[in-house]
This record gives structure tokens, sequence and C-alpha cells, in this order.
């Protein structure tokens, strides 16, 4: 195995625009074609996998039938042929789609007990020792503070990591930490790092079982102290499903240089929740794409989901904590994919809220699924999480405070709808009027969902104006027209588009500044956000 090993393989960005991993656009359009309409979200990958997670292979070579022998296809029948223990067939399958530009870590990373004959082929297991990397998934950065940062990272055993992080630009002291992946979380780890400096600028390395695995090594800045003014740009969105044209977004939002990536919901769309399967291929794809490491390991992220990554589409799963059985499963796999700052109330109250601050910046997450329910009192937050909002609200210094839901705030973007928080209007308005009623200012809205862009402002009698930011079509194909409403500010759906907020703080009127990038990097609407906007009338 070779002992120095670039984690970011790949094509160049001209190449990945129009591919991926060698998949012709009008290919594309063919597979698109065979799993529906050429617009669908959906893939016929995907849905084949769904096929082959409930045991009707035949069904999913019937879906894979017109479609070419691209890289995924191919790994799709190395993968049958080794549930029909046929080792050499899913081997040559493995070869080809290799061949092909898919990383040979894909048939390490599995799902490891779908590939068990192919993993045990000893032509398989000399190749692999020869060039997959043990560092099959990240590292993806997150929970990056004034003081500390962390790496999670999916090995191809269970093998002990490590993070070495040291100042870029000055002769300083290295800072390790140390951990070990284990098979019961994926062959994750997570390496958290403390005592670093604010605002300070970093390189890291990552070690897996002593062999240094990045080359070259990533940056990434550490955030202002708490309640510090400061300038700096978040960026976010939803709707990510994977279309490989369409990869390059993680290029795109990677060279506008965020402080951090919000994903808001849709990250991956499984549609699949009691399949593992399925969820790990979903998964698996989308962290082996080269832009997408390229960005998570320089980038702080941190996520929440929605229905297509939590259940299924608009899903009511209901209020009970293991009711349906599969939610916990699901809340854990979700667990095990990304580097939170924390997960709900954890095992006793599982979910996806929590908060973090960038300097006077305080961010907050909401967990839209885990505990919806129309039984009794309509709810999509649930008793618990509800509390726990109107509690960080209250006690919340933020100059700004955002507050992240996965489905929109503003009525009428999804007509004829409950899925939004038009089928919660109640709770909606319970919540903006503890807003007005503990005079909370500074509050802007964003949300993820529609697969569009959108700013729009919600009229307020008794308080300030609402300002929601909308995004959600960072790679999706399937596009959703603008809506028309009476505070509609501005809307996009042309392509693909991310949400950029910039934030200042240290001016006399703190502002933020939304802002609509497209695919291509070219800014489509922006307007500026005054603090002095989000004020009682009386002040």
């Amino acid at each position: 195995m070779a002992k120095r090993i670039s984690a970011f393989r790949g094509a160049g960005r001209s190449t990945q625009r129009r591919v991926g991993y060698r998949l012709g656009i009008w290919t594309w359009v063919l597979v698109c074609a065979v799993a529906g309409t050429v617009t669908a979200q959906h893939d016929v990958h995907r849905n084949s996998v769904r096929k082959i997670a409930a045991g009707d292979l035949q069904a999913a070579e019937s879906m894979l039938e017109p479609v070419p022998d691209d890289p995924e296809t191919l790994y799709l029948k190395s993968w049958m042929a080794a549930l029909r223990e046929q080792p050499d067939e899913s081997l040559a399958a493995a070869r080809r789609a290799v061949q092909a530009g898919l990383p040979i870590e894909r048939f390490v990373a599995g799902p490891r007990d779908a590939f068990q004959p192919l993993a045990a082929h000893p032509d398989f297991r000399r190749w692999a020792d020869q060039q997959a990397s043990p560092l099959l998934h990240g590292p993806l950065l997150g929970c990056v503070t004034d003081r500390s940062a962390a790496f999670w990272v999916r090995t191809a055993s269970a093998l002990p990591v490590r993070a070495v992080v040291r100042a870029a630009e000055a002769e300083t002291v290295e800072i390790a930490s140390d951990s070990q992946t284990q098979a019961d979380a994926d062959y994750t780890a997570i390496l958290r790092v403390d005592g670093l400096q604010p605002l300070t600028e970093y390189t890291y390395q990552v070690l897996v079982d002593g062999r240094p695995m990045l080359d070259p090594q990533p940056r990434f800045r550490t955030a202002p102290p708490p309640s510090q003014a400061a300038r700096f740009t978040i960026a976010f969105g939803g709707g990510a499903g994977y279309v490989p044209e369409h990869e390059s977004m993680w290029d795109t939002i990677r060279e506008r240089s965020p402080h951090a990536l919000l994903m808001l919901g849709d990250n991956v769309y499984i549609d699949d929740p009691t399949q593992p399967w399925t969820q790990h291929y979903c998964y698996y794809r989308r962290q082996s794409r080269p832009e997408w490491r390229q960005l998570t390991a320089r980038t702080a992220v941190y996520a929440i989901y929605d229905d297509h990554d939590f259940g299924t589409d608009d899903c009511i799963p209901g209020a009970e904590v293991d009711e349906p059985p599969w939610k916990r499963d699901v809340w854990r796999r979700f667990q095990q994919n990304w580097v939170n700052p924390a997960y709900g109330g954890g095992e006793a109250q599982p979910g996806c809220w929590y908060d973090f601050s960038i300097g006077d910046v305080h961010f907050i997450m909401l967990d839209g699924r885990y505990y919806r329910s129309r039984s009794g009192t309509p709810s999509m937050l649930g008793p618990a999480q509800k509390a726990w909002l109107l509690e960080t609200l209250k006690n919340s210094r933020g100059t700004f405070k955002v507050l992240a839901s996965p489905v929109p705030w503003s009525e009428g973007v999804k007509p004829g709808s409950k899925d939004p928080w038009d089928g919660f209007p109640e709770e909606r308005e319970e919540i903006f009027r503890f807003i007005e009623q503990q005079r909370i200012e500074g509050v802007v809205l964003i949300a993820a969902d529609r697969h569009r862009s959108d700013l729009r402002i919600t009229r307020r009698e008794n308080g300030y104006d609402l300002y929601e930011f909308e995004s959600s079509r960072l790679t999706n194909r399937h596009t959703h027209s603008v809506v028309q409403t009476p505070g509609l500010v501005f809307g996009y759906s042309k392509t693909c588009s991310v949400g950029m907020m910039h934030f200042d703080t240290t001016q006399a009127d703190p502002e933020v500044r939304c802002e609509i990038v497209d695919i291509d990097g070219r800014s489509v609407h922006s307007a500026t956000i005054l603090r002095s906007q989000l004020r009682f009338k009386d002040r």
C-alpha cells in the first residue's frame, strides 16, 4: 500500500462540471429517462439499490438493462454478483468500474456485508492492498469554534487515527488528537482538537495507522471569540440529490471560501428508512466525490435532515421516540455521517437540533421531522424541542439570531401543501409571538426544501418584519418555480444555486447581505438586511 496517499482523487473542475466518473451528459439523460422523466430528481441507480436492498435483484437488473455500462452501473452489477455468490464476476465488474473512473474505495466501503464475497476474493484483497487508501471518506471538518475543531473520518477497517494541527503562519507546537475507528460506528471516528487560537489559520494532517493521508494538507480558520463582532460568510442550502454534472457546486462553494456550510436537509436522497443498504449507498456515493471532499476538508459543515434523508417524501413519523421503529436507526446512521455539535437531546430524546455561534451571530438548527405529528395538537417540533427552542431564543445574546428550518416559514410558498410551516400555523404563530412577547431582536429565518432560492418578508403587526432566506437546489435536477407571494423580494430557479450570508457586525448598524450564487459562481441576486430593521417599532 502506498505510504502517502492523496485523499482527493478525480478530474479537474472543467471536466467535473460536465461528467461524473466519466459519465457523459447524454448517458446521464438516458439514465434519468429510464428512472422516470428527464427532470425527475430520483435516479435509476438509487432506485435499483432500493430493489437490491429489498432482495429483488431481477427488478434491479431490469431497471439497469437499458442503461449503458457506466461506472455506477458496473458498481451495482458487481454488488449483485457478490450477493449471488459469484466473486469472479463481481471482481470483473469492479475492475471495469475502476478502469472507467470509479474509486476502488467504493468497493472497500461496501456496504460491507453486501460485498463480503468480493472482499474475501484473494485477487481483490491484493488489489485493494496495493491501490486503495485506508482513508475511505473524509476528513470532514466541523464544530469549529474559536478554540477547537473536529474532524470526521471513515477508514477501511478498524484502525487508529490521528489528527495533527499546527498554525499555518507561525512556528508553534503541534496539537494532536487520537482515536480509533470502530466497526459498530461504520468504521468512523471523530477527532477533536482543543487549545487553538481565535481567528487563526491552521493546517492539519490525518494519519491512519500511523501513515499520513493528506497531500496537500488542508487549511481552516478558527472562529472569532464568542460575542465578538466580526465579518464572515456562511453558505447554506438543501436539495443536494446526486447528479454527477452538478457536483461542481461543491467547487463553486469552496471557491467562495465561506467559514461554514449549513446543510439544511435533503442532503442526500434516500427515501428508504427501513433499508440500511440504501442509506449507506447514498451517503458513500456523495462522500466519495472529490469535489465534496475538497470542500468539506476545509469548510466547517453543520447538518440537519429533512424528509428525503430521514424518511420518505413529506413524511409525518409521529410524536413517539421509537415509533415507527426505524426512526432511531436512521438517526444513528445520520450521526455516523456528520460531525455536529449535538444531536437533539441524545439517546433519551433523539433528534438533530442544536445551536452554535460564530462570533456574535447565533445559529439555531431545527429538526422538522423526528417528532412531526398531526395527532392531537399538530406539531412539527414536538414538546421537548419546542421548549428547548424557546429557551434558547430567550437566552440568546446574538446580534443576529439565525433560525434554520428544513422547510419554509413563509405562507404560500408551496400552495396547497401542509408540509412547510403552513401545515403547522398555530405552532409557527406561537414561535413568532414568543419572539415578540420576549422582545427578541435580530432574528433572521433560513430554510430549504423548495428547489429554488428566495428572499421573502413576513409582515408582523406587533413586531418587526421577519426576513426569510430560502435555498434548496444545491445539486438537484428537479426545479420548483418561484411562487409569487406578497412578501417576495426576489427568487431564482433557472439552475442550481446556493445561499450565501455575508455578516458584518463590526459596523455601527450591523448587517447581513443575502446573496444567491448560481452553480457557475455568478451572483444572481442580493439584498442587505440591517440590524436596525430587526428591532421593535418603539425602539
